[in-house]
């Protein structure tokens, strides 16, 4: 049996809270970054949110920046794996619930370890940024034992969550899946994740570069910081030294993907008014996966993806939902 597409990234559940900008200063994180914090850091920000006023928790979801992305290419239809790690705690069992109900198969079984599962807090302000504050718990030991070789042999894409590159054993695990995709023809695609990833990671970035990527996703920020070039289009032009395809999102503007000559092409989107910017390119990569296991060319996948984008960010919540994706697509 093949699949469209095998991910690997962190397990997380989200807590999204909408708050103002004088809220989010009180925290001190840095506004739209994301920030890897121990028990007690969480624990600290959680009693300032919920002494801040009116400040209340909006939702809880199955959340993780790789999870987002497989569960797209699943409501779209396509057929999906996800590796990762979560304890046999009460979010463990929500996290796993979750997937099982959207049609992804994962790695996790009942005999899950002890320990804490993973959580992101995610603080929207008005403006619709967010600013996450991640406490991995068990999932930053996620590692090569995780790694289903015969499933990921059998699937067309894998997707690499660039986050992984934070933690040793998951950077193994990341170098054990180039292996294995490489060795039965399964595409690797890879996201840069996250500004502060780029900054401090480049020597596992680069690791994950020498060992071959078919398919770079990342913003315009992160690859502006990636390349050294200060111009969004020279920016482009060298990100073509690091992978054989890419596409690189400009926020509302729409996005520079490589043509079928390799050269960067422009792919306009349409203007909408962001809400909450969560998991806008989980899903745009996600909905690119789909349509790049189906035979579409980057350009054509990266126009219909730029509407599943646009859907996301015009309302809280990193994921969409079966109903939205029917609406946006026809299908």
């Amino acid at each position: 049996m093949s699949i469209d597409l095998y991910g690997i990234g962190n397990a997380l559940v989200d807590s999204e809270y909408k708050v103002s900008e004088a809220v989010l200063a009180q925290t001190g994180f840095t506004k739209g970054t994301m920030t890897l914090v121990d028990a007690e850091q969480r624990q600290h920000l959680i009693t300032l949110l919920e002494d801040a006023s009116q400040i209340t928790l909006s939702k809880r979801a199955g959340g993780g920046s790789a999870a987002n992305t497989v569960v797209t290419t699943a409501l779209l239809g396509g057929a999906t794996f996800y590796s990762c790690k979560v304890s046999n705690d009460g979010t463990g069992d929500f996290f796993v619930q979750d997937l099982a109900d959207l049609g992804v198969a994962t790695n996790l079984d009942e005999t899950r370890p002890d320990g804490v599962t993973g959580e992101c807090i995610s603080m929207v302000t008005p403006d619709g940024e967010r600013t996450l504050v991640t406490h991995l718990g068990i999932t930053q030991t996620l590692s090569p034992a995780e790694v289903d070789e015969a499933v990921l042999a059998s699937a067309k894409y894998l997707y690499i969550e660039g986050y992984l590159v934070t933690s040793p054993t998951a950077l193994e695990a990341v170098l054990k899946t180039q292996t294995i995709a490489k060795k039965h023809g399964v595409k690797i695609a890879l996201t840069l994740s996250d500004v502060g990833m780029v900054e401090n990671f480049k020597t596992e970035f680069n690791t994950l570069f020498q060992n071959g990527v078919d398919l770079l996703f990342c913003n315009e920020d992160e690859a502006k910081i990636w390349t050294g070039q200060p111009d969004r289009d020279q920016a482009a032009q060298a990100l073509g030294q690091y992978a054989k395809a890419f596409a690189m999102t400009l926020s509302g503007d729409g996005a520079i993907v490589s043509g079928s000559d390799g050269a960067p092409v422009f792919v306009a989107a349409e203007k909408v008014q962001a809400l909450d910017t969560t998991g806008a390119g989980d899903t745009f990569a996600g909905g690119v996966l789909y349509d790049l296991a189906r035979g579409a060319t980057l350009e054509a996948a990266t126009a219909r993806a730029h509407r599943l984008a646009q859907q996301v960010v015009s309302r809280f919540g990193a994921r969409l939902d079966h109903q939205e994706v029917i609406q946006i697509t026809g299908d």
